[in-house]
């Protein structure tokens, strides 16, 4: 269901398209994150047999969906920033743990970049609009 924009929308109607499938794109991204990191601490390559804590890590993930979802600029602005922690992760597990968890660690990498990078797409025209109606008005 598409977010109206507001009559006062600082954007050129141009954008919207793009912007769309940005919001989705992180949408998309962080909800396979999310999959992922309680398949991988639950079934797929616990630390322990039988599953660990570490599933909670999905939690913070988790509870960022409904914002992402409904397209808040500011869920995406600290969603953006969280998840690079799970790219530091990915990385590292990458590199170091046995197979099949160095395989989900650089798979965990690739949708961190998914989503911080369509998270940024969505977000920045709004930022320059901003800054822009900041610049005019000062």
């Amino acid at each position: 269901m598409p977010v109206p924009m507001p009559a006062s929308s600082p954007l050129p109607h141009t954008d919207i398209a793009e912007r769309r499938a940005a919001a989705l794109g992180a949408f998309i991204t962080l909800a396979a994150l999310t999959l992922l990191c309680i398949a991988w601490e639950w079934r797929l390559a616990p630390l322990r047999p039988g599953g660990s804590a570490l599933v909670l890590k999905a939690l913070p993930l988790a509870a960022a969906l409904p914002g992402v979802l409904k397209r808040r600029l500011y869920t995406l602005q600290w969603a953006s920033m969280l998840v690079l922690l799970y790219f530091a992760e990915g990385i590292v597990r990458g590199m170091t743990d046995p197979a099949p968890g160095n395989l989900l660690g650089w798979i965990e990498v690739a949708l961190a970049l998914g989503f911080f990078g369509c998270a940024l797409a969505y977000v920045a025209p709004f930022k320059r609009a901003a800054r822009r109606a900041k610049r005019e008005g000062a």
